[in-house]
């Protein structure tokens, strides 16, 4: 069974008027954590399994998943005999590890360090801060039929983001500035062969440079074209952004 991986350990500086006080994915949008809102968005597309990559305030991200239950559901509290009852309201059937990575590793080093929890089977990829409609189904099947040890979502982002260089629906190169109008990026859904994971050194190795730059070069990185919405949330804006289109009732990630 497909599982998903999410980098959710790091600081969060670029929105520190919330992460001062919690992980950047337990930001809220709706009333529910960035992180919510991309574990539902897996499930609805068939995966129930996830291992967070957790490390900066870890401690929120496994009290929101401890108390999710009965947090999320009506309860009879028996304070006789201290019997908690739950009357679930959602139902939910995730299984979710939370595990910690560290504090200051980088995303590479973060992917090393789960390599046991995902198996040998390909797993989903994404941050804990960015929400898409991409197709995880298509893309999986696009991934098999690639034979690449990693497929990524090639999406059209606003402008301040760097270029994937495409040939032949294989990612050859990445480049800092965009290019041409109709560029893409990673938009940070990926499939990943475990296999690919032997390419991070350490700790130290950011996922984004020498793996990734490395796999492109082989001809190991499939792109996958994503024509649909994708957004990350860097700052205040992108998250009121995010916030704005959740309570229009039309959040074009919310496929649940």
């Amino acid at each position: 069974m497909t599982k998903a991986v999410i980098l959710a350990g790091g600081l969060g500086t670029r929105l520190s008027e919330e992460t001062v006080t919690k992980p950047k994915p337990m930001v809220e949008i709706g009333g529910r954590p960035i992180l919510w809102h991309i574990l539902k968005f897996y499930r609805a597309q068939g995966i129930k399994e996830f291992i967070i990559c957790a490390g900066y305030k870890q401690e929120y991200i496994k009290q929101f998943f401890a108390n999710y239950v009965r947090n999320g559901s009506d309860a009879t509290f028996d304070l006789a005999t201290g019997e908690v009852i739950t009357h679930t309201r959602e139902d939910c059937d995730w299984k979710v590890s939370v595990i910690d990575t560290g504090e200051v590793t980088n995303t590479g080093g973060r992917l090393k360090r789960i390599k046991e929890y995902v198996g040998n089977e390909p797993f989903c990829m994404t941050y804990g801060d960015g929400l898409s409609n991409v197709d995880v189904k298509a893309e999986l099947a696009a991934h098999q039929k690639s034979n690449c040890l990693v497929t990524l979502a090639a999406v059209l982002p606003p402008a301040r983001f760097g270029e994937v260089d495409i040939v032949d629906g294989k990612v050859v190169r990445f480049m800092e500035k965009l290019a041409r109008p109709d560029s893409r990026i990673n938009g940070g859904f990926m499939v990943i062969n475990p296999k690919a994971l032997d390419y991070i050194e350490g700790d130290a190795t950011a996922w984004e440079l020498e793996p990734m730059r490395k796999l492109a070069a082989e001809g190991q990185i499939a792109a996958f074209a994503h024509d649909g919405f994708w957004q990350c949330m860097d700052n205040i804006r992108e998250k009121q952004y995010l916030e704005d289109l959740w309570a229009s009732g039309k959040a074009p990630w919310k496929i649940w």
